[in-house]
């Protein structure tokens, strides 16, 4: 595989790890706190038949992102052009880009649902979005690191698309 062929497919590369990463966070969110620990639903201002009703639909969404980044690693692997490190980025940044959605817009904006109820919530808040934002941050180092071992690789000078 040559550098500029993963280069050239960058964009699809982090693309593919974003869709994973938030499939695969959204995912957990909904098995853990949803359905193992009956913390909350995704919608929890109804009914437990909407909550559940919600929950599927979530869960459907999860699969969809998890599924939609599968299929772009199957044709990154086609192509010779699968970057494992700008993919690793992109899983990091959607995991935590959707993990910081949650806890600051549905949670405190929109207020659909806590983590949990009848608790001290600052703790949990914290930890959920202190993750997000580690999470976030390793992406971003993950990203900008395949970037520069790209350029190294190509000794030194930017690679063009």
């Amino acid at each position: 595989m040559s550098t500029d062929q993963r280069y050239s497919h960058r964009k699809k590369n982090l693309w593919a790890g974003i869709l994973f990463g938030l499939g695969f966070v959204a995912f957990i969110d909904e098995t853990i706190f949803h359905q193992l620990l009956h913390w909350h639903k995704f919608y929890d201002k109804s009914t437990t038949s909407i909550g559940l009703i919600s929950d599927g639909l979530f869960h459907a969404f999860s699969w969809f992102a998890t599924v939609g980044g599968l299929y772009l690693v199957a044709d990154l692997m086609r192509r010779g052009a699968f970057w494992h490190k700008m993919f690793w980025g992109g899983k990091l940044l959607g995991g935590g880009g959707f993990q910081l959605y949650d806890g600051t817009i549905q949670h405190k904006l929109m207020r659909i649902h806590q983590i949990r109820y009848d608790v001290n919530i600052l703790p949990y808040d914290l930890i959920w979005n202190g993750t997000a934002i580690i999470m976030i941050i390793a992406g971003l180092l993950f990203v900008r690191s395949a970037r520069k071992e790209s350029m190294r690789l190509n000794g030194g000078a930017p690679l063009v698309s």
